[in-house]
């Protein structure tokens, strides 16, 4: 089980379930009249299946959702679409997921927000414009699923912030000024969350 896997086994379990969802969602969404939401269905249900398949939806079974997110981002090529619009799309389908299953709701929204970033890394896309879609998304989400919406933006940029520094000071300092300049996010939750990232 997932909870105790360690190290590069964990690793190689979240790339693996980002690798099972890219070829999902092409094999799926691929040639849909509506990609995106056709994507949402797909991530949602992935999340729903992956997440009632653990006996106990724990934080630390949360990990998958970043690697169901990861995976949506890095098929968006193959889909004929955007990192930023499948970033936002599969975020919010995902946190309606876990909320589905009675997982921790904010938990996975920080888990999202970082399987955006990792994907828009991956494939050389922009993690500025990833991270600020991946908040778009968790807010949007948040509000459907009676989460405070300023909880939502504040754990999905921890999220993203994390998962850009993970990949590097220049992903991270991109991902940083992206969200303080986003106008679409709340200024103080997204200030206050790039300055508890530098502690």
């Amino acid at each position: 089980m997932l909870y105790y896997l360690i190290g590069w086994e964990v690793i190689s379990l979240l790339s693996k379930i980002a690798e099972e969802t890219k070829g999902m969602l092409v094999s799926t969404v691929k040639g849909a009249d509506d990609v995106l939401s056709t994507l949402r269905g797909s991530v949602k249900n992935q999340i729903i299946g992956t997440l009632k398949d653990v006996s106990d939806v724990a934080t630390a079974s949360l990990d998958s959702v970043k690697g169901v997110v990861e995976g949506a981002v890095v098929s968006a090529g193959d889909l004929g679409t955007t990192g930023v619009e499948v970033a936002k799309a599969a975020v919010d389908a995902a946190i309606a997921g876990v909320s589905e299953v009675g997982g921790n709701v904010l938990k996975a929204i920080s888990f999202a927000a970082g399987g955006a970033v990792s994907g828009a890394a991956q494939t050389g896309g922009n993690v500025g414009s990833v991270a600020v879609s991946a908040v778009e998304g968790a807010v949007n989400a948040a509000g459907k699923v009676g989460v405070s919406t300023a909880d939502a933006a504040r754990e999905a940029a921890i999220g993203a912030i994390k998962a850009a520094d993970a990949v590097g000071s220049e992903a991270g300092s991109s991902v940083r000024k992206a969200l303080l300049s986003a106008a679409s996010l709340p200024k103080d939750v997204i200030e206050a969350a790039v300055k508890g990232s530098q502690k």
